[in-house]
This record gives structure tokens, C-alpha cells and sequence, in this order.
């Protein structure tokens, strides 16, 4: 290795606090973090920098950065030495520049800033058990803020919006205790506490648990800092940094191996002290996983496209067909580590880590003899004679012996714990290890060996413990048929899913690849559909949707036998919380509904008599912000992947993934859900589970598609995609950039542009500088689009300008087609202040064209956005449900009670005429109903049928059980009649016909 300068003793004296353990010599710092004769750990030779030069150097450059809008940035003045610098390059210069002064300046041990840029990765450092509320009471304490005043509110309820200037940081707690501080601040320049110094303090931090003992840790670093620097130490403690750069990036910066071994590691301090010189490699040997240590385990990816496409990229082809399906499992994915004990005779030395690198050695397990174990003690018989070492992966479930099923993971911990206290083990959830792969075994890492040959090991060599330790199973598939199958077998039972997996794959580690696979299934029986629970409680939000209700507590009724026992109508038991699935017009309807009817939750006085939680009184799971009085709120749709049991609510259940689908303003809050009908709506689910149909979950599908062929625009190479419109002078001495392609419908390429523009007369260049007037078009923020905007020395105009003005040409005719439209404000990606005046006048005050005739769709276009400017804020809908609420309204209007509906109609021969056929249509039609295509039968909610005849009834039944996407209503035509009189869309379970 290269030398390093000799420290000097004011860094020794530094290097010995920067890891939190006093006055310690340096050797005693070798023995307890590693380091010898031949590899020996580096030294810096100078003082740690101030924690400010963080601040200057790194945080605030990388969070002006992230903020800038993508696209290349001018670095350097105009002129022939300018050059652009992206946003990526950018973050990596800024990395690099503070890399390289730290070496210079202070040496090789990068790890002392490391811990403090990447905090949520350095395991060393235990957590300090502090959330938000738990730091502004010590600010507040410390401060000696009044606790009932402004600024102590803001901080102890951060969530929440305020009166004072706090409120614009709502959602944001560093921001509001920058706000606090700032204006209390000891000092306004930045303060001298060093690095080192920092770290010191933090450990100690994290060595304690009591308000006494944080306090005076709080106050020297208030002492010292300035609120610049607080607020960024509070997002170190909170481990919420967002700096905009990944662990990735920083790592690779610091050393090009650095990735690697953090993977193989999970170590920042093993990342900093083995690979301090970036000329010195990683040998080949220590970039695979190692016996005890944790690493980064590889991850399944989600479902993007159909099940076949899936096949597909997991690489199976006629050739090799084969992939293998698992069950994907509801627990907390872990590693577990085996090695001999070398002070107990055939003893073995356990080690268990999740995914995120949290040790669980105190929970499972450390030996075989451990007694206070939950798992490790039934493991004596569960490993071959000939295993010495071994790493294992897989997930730790809770099982119940009982019924000898998976519960839920909210359980696990306490199944765990439970279990250490019972000495036998014969009774009671407990946890266990269902293992899916081997990684490691005797002294060998054979990650790099095939799935297959590293199941055929793993199955040689241990051996399953019922109920404790067992190898999971898969099946051995070809086709996507054989998923489907399984996948129906998953929503009978309730589970998670499935995961596909290529066996001829490796494992490849922090790696989410097309070589595994998540299946999920969307549930779509009754169940899942429709589901109306009364809103409770709220909470509020963080980040965007800071200082306002953004997800809610919804509750169930009690049933008829506990209001004759005593108890009050309106009492609810909290049942389950949802923010996922809102529209910010779904907030809007909610908090119209509900505006000046909420109230504060007090945990001191909750209103046990209208809402249970979860727990006792001290607990109160699940505790909301705000609480309503069901009478006075609102009833929401919702739909959830299955039910599950759970202690954090006041109901025995709740739901698993709820998410909104919509607000039920036919619903009072007394036809909201109760317990008595959930009961029985889930034993009729169970019943009917079976029958269920199922689809893939797409939500995570990819929105962004394979790039389609395209040839390099502006030379003579014939265009490949032909264009069929006009072919005109009407760009006759024109020039133009296209820069993207029409990005809405209906689309076109890059390449088709150019053809359009081509065929009709103008010019193709590839820059705006060719020659002296070039129109630029684009329609995306691509690279060079934004590198013209930042220039703000051109406009931008999209391509459907080019088509709006060859339309105008083909309507007036030849002798008129020199006079192109001029720019409307809907042409316009970007326009220079100098000609909005001009461009805007090219339409009138509802967007109608002075020069451009218009078609039946900019027609509707217009006649919807048509709101007189002076009132813009006007919505009709809110002005129609104001005067219903005065009584003063127009009556029911049915114009869209079917929007939702897509309904084909199923005629009889002989019982219904024509004319009633053609009339139930239109006013299907006019209340706002789609009657579907002969290719839209994945879409279709209702089939109304016009016979009772029992053979097309059962005839319809059988041809929607072959579909595979959604289970729609079977029902009379007296079904839309009805509503029709009623004004409302009717409960479908009253005409559902029966045979």
C-alpha cells in the first residue's frame, strides 16, 4: 500500500473521538475495528474539517441540484468554450470535489463524514429512538418554549397546518425546527463543532434512552451550531436525508469497488477503511459474501406486463422453458449465518439479519444451547453432520401450530418474543424460518452458481424442523397457464402472491432483476369491490400533501345487539386507515363535506363513547390527528387485497392494502358498514373464493416503452414509416429542428415529423443555429428541448401545429395554402415574454382560433373548458351542491348516474320488442352508461338481459367464467328502468338473476 503521512497528535486526539469511544489509543482502536501489520486501517493526518463545510460543500449543493429541472446546464459564457453539464454530472462533480479535498486535507478515513452522509446506512451506530414528537419536546424543553404557544405547537404537532409562518413547513419537522430555531439561534454564523466531534456526540446520543440524558446532548449542539446546521443534524438523527444521491453514487465515488463491498458487507466503515486507495482493486476473493457479515440480498422484481411477457424476460424460450413458481410469503425477509463455536464442543454460532442489515441475532438466536432463543434451540437436528458454515436465505413468518397456518407479519416480533418466554415451546404463534436459497456453505461462496445447483445443495444438506425451520417449496412450470392456475389457488387461500424464478440464474446481490419475479393477485369478488366503512378519524400529511388531512380512519358500526346492551348508535370500532387511491378533487369533495367538523384528538380525553382503537388507553393504536362524530362525516368505497386479524384497531380485523376507489354520497353514515354485516359478508366471501376470477396487479407497470426504430433524421435515407397526408408547398422556405415527436394522440414520431414537414416543402436541420430562423419543435422535455429553454432565447413550438396548419391548407385550398396559421397558445411548449402578447391574441377568451377552423373535438373541448375568465374559479358542481344544501336546488338530474357503468345488452328472441330495446339503450346512453364493443369484454360491469330464460342465463354465466379480468352483474332490464324512475343507480343484488 502507499504510504500515508504520520498523524499528527492533534488528529490522533481527533481520530480518537471521531468514533464516539473517548480517549482510546491507537492501537486499542486497531484491535476493536480491525487493522494489522499488513493491512493496516488508514489515518488521517489532519484535523476532521467544521461540520459546516458539509453544509457549504456537500448537503446544500446537492439539494439545489436535485431541485433543478433536467437537461443540460450552461457552465461556462457563451462562446466556443461553453459547455453543458447535466444534472447527473453535476451531482458527481460535486461528490468528487468534496472527496478529493478531504483527502488532501485531512487523509485517507473517509468514514467519520461517511456515517454522516449516508446515516441510514451506518449499522455501527445504534438507533437513537427518536422520532419527530420526541425532538420537539426536548427542543421545546430545552428552549424553554411556552408549551401551549405557537411555535411549541408547530413543532409537536408538525403534521399539522398552524397561524404563523411554521404553517408553510407543514408536513416538513426539520423545516419547522429551522423555523423555531432560527429565530432563537445562539449564533448566526455557522459554529466550530467539527466532524469529529459530531460523531462523538451522536454516539452518545444513541447510548441513551432518557429525556434527562438527551437534553444536555441537545443543548451542546445548540450551543455550537447555528440553525443552518441544527436543521441538517436533525435530518442526520431522523436517518431522512434526501440529498439527491444515492448510496450508489457515493460509494462508487469514493472508491470504484466501493458498491461492491458495501453489498457483500453491509459495512460504510469497511467500505472507508479496506478500500481507502482507489488504485488498489478488490481481489476477486473479497467481493463475494462472507460468513458473518451481512449483506444486500437480491430482490424480486414486479410485475410489469402479462404473465407470458414475464416468461419472457425471465429468458425462457422453446429451448429452455422451465422457470420454477414459489408462493411469495407475508413475513420479513432474512439471512441467516452459521458457523462452529469454537468454546462449546460441536456448538454452532448463529447470526440473523433482515433485509436492511437490522440484527435479529438477540430475537432468533446465537447458539444451539441458547435458551432465550426463539428459534436457534429447535435447530440441533436441522443441518447435516458435514456442514461446518453456512448462509442461508429466506423469510421469517409467523405460523400458528394450531391451524398450521401463516399469520400476518404485524405479528411476527410478538410471536418471537412470546415465544423466548416459553421455555417448551409447544404452544402459541411462533416464528418460522421458511428458507427459498443457499448462498454459502463450507467456506465456499457459490452465489455464482445456478438457482438449480444451489437448491440441489441446500436440499443435500438441511434438514426441515416442523413448524420451526423448513425449505420452501416450488413447483416446476412451463407454460403461463400453470401461473394462472397457481394464482387462483393464492386467492382462495388469501396469500401474498407468487414469485417466478429462472433456475439458471445467479444471485445477484442489491439487485432487483428480471431473474425473480413478483405475481400479485387483485382481488375482485364482492369483497374487494365494494366495501363502505364510515370515516372516523384523520391524519395529516407529509412532503405535498404537508397541513392537511391525507389519509383517514374508517370504522365499522356496532351491530344492533350492542346498541340494546347500551351502547350509543353512532359508536364505531376502528377498523383500518387509507390514503392510498385519492384525487385531489376526492380531498376536495371529503373536506367540503366535512369542513368545520373535525376536532382535535385528545389523548387525554378520547371520545371512547362514539370511537374505539386498538389497545388501552395508554396505547390507543392507530390514534388519529382529528377525529368526526360519524353523524357529521362521510362514507368512502374502498377496496382491499384481503382481511387480516390485527390488535392495532379496535375491531379483531382490518383490512391488508386498502385503497379508495370512491366517496359514497348516496350513503348515510347509518348504512355504513356495521360488525354484525362485515361478519357475514366474510363468510360469504370465504364461501365463494373458489369462484373468484382474478387478474394481474399492474399497478407498477412500467410508463415507459421500448423505443421504436427510427432513422436519423434530416438526410436522404428513404423514411421507413410512410406518410399518407397531403403533399403542399405550405412550408416552402422554411427550416425546422424537431427535437421530439407529438407525444399525444395522435402520435408521431420524431422520424414521421420530419417526413410530414418534408413532404410539404421545408427544410430539415439539426440545430437552431443553422441558419437565421429555424422553428424548433418539441412536445417533451428531452435534453436538447431544455438546454433552448435555460438558453430563453427561443420559442418552442409543438407539433401539432405543423398538422393544425397542413389541416387549414387542405380546407382553403391550394391558392391559400402560403398563409399558415399563426401560433395559438395550445401550439406554444415555450414562448419568449416578447411574443405572448402576439400569440395570445391569435385566440379569444375561451381559447377559440381566429384563423383556424375547428373540429367536433376542439368543439367539445372548448364548450367544456368554456368558464367566463372573470369568474375562473366558478365550478358548477360546488354551486349545484351549495344550493342543495339551501334547499334551492334543480331536483335529481339522472345526466351521469351511470358514468361508471359499461354494460352490453343481452336481447331475448321473442319478449322484448325492438322500440323498448332502443329506449332502455338511449337512456343508458344519456345517463352517462358506455354499451360496450364486441372486443371490449374486459370492461363490461353489467350485462342486462331482457329474458328470464334460465339456458341463456346459464349460457351468459359460463362465457364470463372464462375471462380472466372482472366479474360483472347479471341483471334484469327492470334493474336500469328502476333507476331510471329512482334517479339513482339501484343495489344490483335486487335484479340479479338466479337460476
Amino acid at each position: 500500500m502507499a504510504s500515508q503521512r504520520e498523524p499528527d497528535d492533534e488528529a490522533i486526539q481527533d481520530d480518537e473521538l471521531q468514533y464516539g469511544h473517548g480517549p482510546m489509543t491507537m492501537e486499542e482502536l486497531d484491535d476493536k475495528y480491525g487493522g494489522d501489520e499488513d493491512t493496516p486501517r488508514p489515518r488521517n493526518h489532519s484535523k476532521t474539517p467544521p461540520f459546516s463545510e458539509l453544509l457549504v460543500s456537500l448537503f446544500n449543493p446537492l439539494n439545489d441540484n436535485k431541485k433543478r429541472p433536467t437537461g443540460p446546464k450552461v457552465v461556462a459564457k457563451k462562446g466556443p468554450g461553453s459547455k453543458t453539464v447535466s444534472p447527473h454530472e453535476q451531482r458527481r462533480n460535486i461528490i468528487q470535489q468534496f472527496i478529493l479535498r478531504w483527502r488532501s486535507q485531512v487523509g485517507n478515513d473517509f468514514y467519520p463524514a461517511l456515517r454522516l452522509i449516508l446515516p441510514e446506512k451506518d449499522r455501527d451506530r445504534p438507533m437513537y429512538g427518536l422520532k419527530e414528537k420526541a425532538i420537539g419536546k426536548l427542543i421545546v424543553k430545552m428552549l424553554k418554549i411556552n408549551a401551549n404557544g405557537d411555535d411549541a405547537q408547530s413543532l409537536l404537532n408538525w403534521k399539522l397546518p398552524g397561524q404563523t409562518t411554521a404553517s408553510r413547513m407543514a408536513g416538513d419537522f426539520a423545516g419547522r425546527c429551522f423555523e423555531v430555531l432560527s429565530k432563537r439561534a445562539m449564533r448566526q454564523d455557522f459554529g466550530d463543532m467539527r466532524i469529529a466531534e459530531v460523531n462523538e456526540l451522536l454516539d452518545r446520543l444513541s447510548a441513551v434512552s432518557k429525556e434527562e440524558d438527551q437534553l444536555p446532548i441537545f443543548s451542546q449542539f445548540y450551543n455550537r451550531m447555528n440553525a443552518d446546521e441544527l436543521l441538517w443534524l436533525i435530518r442526520i438523527i431522523l436517518r431522512q436525508m434526501k440529498v439527491g444521491a444515492s448510496e450508489k453514487t457515493i460509494l462508487e465515488m469514493w472508491h470504484p469497488d466501493g458498491e461492491i463491498l458495501f453489498n457483500v458487507s453491509s459495512s460504510l466503515r469497511r467500505v472507508c477503511w479496506d478500500l481507502w486507495d482507489p488504485s488498489i482493486r478488490l481481489d476477486d476473493d473479497r467481493r463475494g459474501i462472507e460468513l458473518m457479515s451481512c449483506f444486500q440480498p437480491q430482490l424480486a422484481q414486479f410485475s410489469q406486463h402479462s404473465i407470458q411477457k414475464m416468461i419472457e424476460r425471465m429468458g425462457c424460450t422453446s429451448d429452455n422453458p422451465e422457470f420454477w413458481i414459489e408462493e411469495k410469503l407475508d413475513g420479513e425477509r432474512m439471512q441467516l449465518h452459521m458457523k462452529p463455536d469454537p468454546n462449546v464442543k460441536g456448538g454452532r454460532k448463529f447470526a440473523f439479519w433482515s433485509r436492511k442489515g437490522k440484527d435479529y441475532t438477540y430475537l432468533y438466536g446465537s447458539s444451539l444451547e441458547d435458551q432465550n432463543s426463539s428459534l436457534t434451540r429447535f435447530l440441533k437436528d436441522a443441518f447435516d453432520p458435514g456442514v461446518e458454515s453456512i448462509i442461508l436465505d429466506g423469510e421469517m413468518i409467523t405460523w400458528d401450530p394450531v391451524t398450521r397456518s401463516m399469520v400476518g407479519f404485524g405479528t411476527l416480533k410478538t410471536a418471537a418474543i412470546s415465544e423466548q418466554r416459553n421455555p417448551y415451546g409447544e404452544t402459541g404463534h411462533r416464528p418460522l424460518f421458511r428458507i427459498f436459497d443457499c448462498l454459502y456453505i463450507n467456506d465456499k461462496d457459490i452465489t455464482g452458481f445456478m438457482l438449480q445447483d444451489r437448491r440441489e445443495a441446500l436440499e443435500r444438506v438441511v434438514k426441515n424442523v416442523d413448524m420451526r425451520l423448513e425449505i420452501h417449496k416450488y413447483q416446476v412450470a412451463a407454460t403461463a397457464a400453470e401461473v394462472e392456475t397457481e394464482l387462483r389457488k393464492v386467492i382462495e387461500e388469501a396469500s401474498e402472491g407468487l414469485v417466478l424464478k429462472n433456475p439458471r440464474s445467479v444471485y445477484r446481490l442489491n439487485s432487483r432483476n428480471d431473474d425473480w419475479m413478483k405475481v400479485k393477485p387483485e382481488y375482485m369478488t364482492e369483497f374487494g369491490e365494494s366495501l363502505d366503512c364510515v370515516v372516523i378519524g384523520g391524519y395529516y400529511g407529509s412532503g405535498h400533501r404537508g397541513g392537511m388531512l391525507s389519509s383517514f380512519l374508517c370504522g365499522l358500526r356496532v351491530d344492533d345487539n350492542a346498541i340494546k346492551a347500551g351502547a350509543d348508535p353512532m359508536k364505531c370500532l376502528s377498523f383500518f386507515k387509507v390514503g392510498g387511491g385519492f384525487r385531489a378533487e376526492d380531498y376536495a369533495k371529503v373536506h367540503h363535506k366535512t369542513e368545520g367538523k373535525w376536532r382535535k384528538w385528545d389523548r387525554n380525553n378520547p371520545p371512547r363513547d362514539l370511537i374505539v382503537l386498538g389497545g388501552n388507553d395508554n396505547q390507543q393504536f392507530e390514534r388519529p390527528d382529528e377525529w368526526i362524530k360519524p353523524c357529521d362525516s362521510v362514507v368512502l368505497e374502498v377496496k382491499a387485497a384481503s382481511v387480516a386479524a390485527s390488535d392495532h384497531y379496535g375491531y379483531q380485523y382490518s383490512l391488508r392494502f386498502p385503497r379508495f376507489k370512491k366517496l359514497r354520497d348516496d350513503k348515510s353514515w347509518k348504512e355504513a358498514l356495521s360488525t354484525y354485516e362485515f361478519v357475514e359478508l366474510k363468510s360469504r366471501v370465504e364461501e365463494e373464493s373458489k369462484n373468484k376470477a382474478l387478474k394481474i396487479d399492474t399497478s407498477r407497470r412500467a410508463s415507459k416503452r421500448l423505443k421504436k426504430e427510427v432513422l436519423i433524421a434530416g438526410n436522404n435515407t428513404k423514411i421507413r414509416t410512410p406518410y399518407a397526408g397531403p403533399q403542399t408547398k405550405a412550408f416552402e422556405g422554411l427550416s425546422f429542428w424537431v427535437m421530439t415527436g407529438k407525444e399525444d394522440q395522435p402520435k408521431k414520431t420524431k422520424a414521421e415529423m420530419e417526413q410530414i414537414i418534408k413532404s410539404n416543402g421545408g427544410k430539415i436541420v439539426q440545430s437552431s443555429t443553422a441558419t437565421d430562423s429555424v422553428i424548433c419543435i418539441g412536445d417533451k422535455r428531452v435534453v436538447k428541448v431544455a438546454s433552448l429553454i435555460k438558453s430563453g432565447e427561443t420559442n418552442i413550438v409543438k407539433p401539432a401545429w405543423v398538422l393544425d396548419a397542413l389541416k387549414q391548407v387542405e380546407i382553403d385550398g391550394a391558392e391559400r395554402q402560403r398563409f399558415l396559421i399563426p401560433s395559438e397558445p395550445a401550439h406554444m411548449y415555450h414562448m419568449l415574454e416578447e411574443v405572448r402578447e402576439h400569440i395570445e391574441g391569435a385566440v379569444d377568451d375561451y381559447g377559440d382560433s381566429y384563423a383556424r377552423d375547428v373540429n367536433v373535438d376542439d368543439l367539445r373541448r372548448l364548450m367544456e373548458d368554456m368558464i367566463h375568465p372573470k369568474d375562473s374559479e366558478f365550478s358548477a358542481t360546488e354551486f349545484l351542491s351549495e344550493l342543495e344544501e339551501r334547499g334551492k336546488g334543480f331536483g335529481e338530474v339522472p345526466g351521469s348516474m351511470f358514468r361508471r357503468c359499461v354494460a352490453r345488452f343481452v336481447p331475448a328472441n321473442d319478449e322484448t320488442s325492438g322500440i323498448d330495446l332502443e329506449i332502455a339503450k338511449n337512456q343508458f346512453l344519456f345517463a352517462g352508461g358506455t354499451i360496450a364493443g364486441d372486443d371490449e369484454d374486459d370492461s363490461i360491469t353489467h350485462y342486462i338481459v331482457t329474458s328470464t330464460d334460465s339456458k341463456l342465463v346459464r349460457d351468459l354465466r359460463k362465457s364470463i367464467s372464462r375471462g380472466s379480468l372482472r366479474i360483472p352483474r347479471i341483471v334484469s332490464l327492470s334493474w336500469l328502468s328502476d333507476s331510471w324512475k329512482e334517479k339513482t343507480v339501484l343495489d344490483e343484488e335486487q335484479y340479479a338473476i338466479v337460476v
